[in-house]
């Protein structure tokens, strides 16, 4: 089931004061499009994630988060519950993949998280069986949770105080709680606003689920854009999807570099590759030629990958 309307209000209520609200800004570019930036790397651990772990911790009861939390993520979701955990002065430990970007591992050890680095596959189970052995802690899951989804969606509500007679917006997909949790405000609020998932070529199992019309695994390829792209999409997530989803934009890894490298050069912003996906998903023309707004979900990228990207 699609997260609500009251609870997105909700998670806004038991959000203040963790999450910015980050602004919204035109990209300074003539594109097929009208797109406009929705700036989740401003947040304080450079990425919307904070916004669904700490909406969880707050409708979690005390005795459950004393023990302790767990996640899996690549480094973004890491981050967040790290931060809201270190809060609350209670330990967070995250399970990550051995491929995660050694700048996002060092974000999550400067907040106090305990990091255990697993292979992409073991790493994955990790999702799916909501927990990782040894370790007893309150499983926040990245993704496929309402309270996450709820929190991403306050994304949803900010856009449209901030910008009237929208089009369409662009989502990076990675497991599917930003996507969902967006499209689902913008369905009680704002019915005629389209919402794309946007992936990377190398890791792209929504477009593929969506083409056969049931999840579908697929080949991954570990890339710049690790915040993003799996093997395959959790039958729930899909289900919903395909309810509240126009589709999803693939784009190449020039495609995401070039994009990557056009707001750094017009907006001085730095965007890491699953943003940078959803802009060039935005300028591409793929999701309409009207007012398109590309959420940049985060910007934790490596400075000397970001200026080798920026470079080419």
């Amino acid at each position: 089931m699609p997260v609500t309307l009251a609870q997105v209000e909700e998670a806004r209520r038991n959000i203040a004061g963790v999450a910015v609200r980050t602004p919204l800004i035109a990209l300074n570019a003539d594109t097929f499009a009208q797109v406009y930036l929705k700036l989740e790397n401003l947040q304080p651990i450079g990425s919307f994630k904070i916004r669904g772990a700490a909406n969880v911790m707050a409708k979690t009861p005390a005795e459950k988060l004393a023990r302790g939390v767990l996640t899996a993520s690549a480094g973004n979701m890491a981050q967040a519950v790290s931060f809201c955990a270190r809060r609350r002065g209670i330990p967070a430990t995250v399970v990550t993949p051995d491929t995660a970007p050694q700048t996002k591992l060092a974000a999550v050890e400067r907040l106090g998280g305990r990091i255990i680095k697993a292979p992409f596959a073991e790493w994955w189970s990790t999702f799916e069986r909501r927990g990782y052995p040894g370790v007893d802690a309150t499983f926040i899951h990245a993704f496929d949770d309402a309270d996450v989804m709820a929190g991403n969606g306050t994304i949803a509500l900010e856009i449209l105080e901030d910008l009237s007679e929208i089009d369409a917006v662009v989502v990076p997909w990675g497991g599917g709680g930003l996507s969902l949790g967006i499209a689902a405000v913008m369905l009680e609020r704002a019915p005629h606003v389209t919402v794309y998932a946007a992936e990377i070529e190398t890791a792209a199992p929504l477009a593929a689920s969506l083409a056969a019309g049931e999840p579908r695994t697929v080949e991954y390829q570990p890339s710049f854009v690790d915040g993003i792209g799996s093997r395959m999409v959790f039958a729930n997530l899909f289900e919903q999807a395909r309810t509240l989803l126009a589709g999803s934009i693939v784009v190449t890894l020039a495609e995401a570099a070039a994009a990557m490298k056009l707001v750094a050069e017009r907006n001085r912003v730095i965007v890491e590759g699953a943003s940078a996906c959803a802009v060039a998903a935005a300028v591409s023309g793929r999701a309409g030629s009207g007012k398109v707004v590309a959420i940049v979900s985060g910007g934790c990228i490596d400075l000397a990958k970001f200026a080798e990207l920026c470079a080419s």
